[in-house]
């Protein structure tokens, strides 16, 4: 298996777990945090507020992963990670991102899943060099996939035709050929069919 690049909304995908860039208090925001939320209904909400804040408004810190049920998602889970807000990537950023990729694909080997979903953390309002962040992505996915058997498909998820790019540079730069998982699904079990609708303007 390689590491896919699929460019789409990644709410619409039938992955056992999708992962959600969210922020520290877990309750929604913009971006792909706010569509995951909306696609998923109010119990995801509900959830989310019963996890224990570790301080005031801190549910999940910067570089870790909780994980929920996706509700009305096709997908199985949610692992929700918080990327770092990029300042001037000596503030531990670039070790915090690599957290999330990895923490969240052992948070998903514990779930049992197959397959994982990833957007591009980090790259929205927090402001992470879109480049910088995608090599992280690339690098951290493909070393796991060398030396764990779960998850076995990983694909990142592009909302633009640049960031879609930006992954397939990444992969190759990082000893991988370019692959689109829009290529490559195929008849396949129930819990790995995704169901590619729609997509992000």
């Amino acid at each position: 298996m390689k590491i896919e690049v699929w460019q789409g909304d990644i709410t619409t995908l039938g992955v056992d777990a999708i992962v959600n860039a969210a922020n520290e208090s877990l309750l929604g925001g913009g971006g792909v945090d706010g569509a995951i939320h909306r696609a998923a209904g109010p119990q995801l909400l509900e959830e989310c507020q019963q996890l224990p804040e570790l301080r005031p408004g801190v549910r999940c810190p910067t570089g870790e992963v909780r994980a929920t049920a996706a509700y009305d998602l096709p997908a199985r889970h949610v692992i929700h990670t918080v990327g770092p807000v990029w300042q001037d990537g000596s503030r531990h950023e670039p070790e915090l991102l690599a957290n999330c990729y990895w923490k969240s694909l052992q948070l998903a080997e514990k779930l049992g899943a197959l397959s994982i979903a990833f957007p591009a953390i980090s790259c929205g309002v927090f402001g992470y060099p879109l480049h910088q962040a995608a090599r992280i992505a690339a690098t951290e996915t493909l070393t796991w996939q060398r030396s764990h058997a779960q998850p076995r498909r990983i694909i990142l998820v592009a909302y633009n035709t640049t960031t879609y790019k930006a992954y397939q540079q990444a992969l190759l730069e990082a000893g991988q050929s370019s692959h689109d998982a829009a290529d490559d699904i195929g008849p396949m079990p129930a819990a790995l069919t995704m169901g590619l609708r729609g997509a992000f303007a």
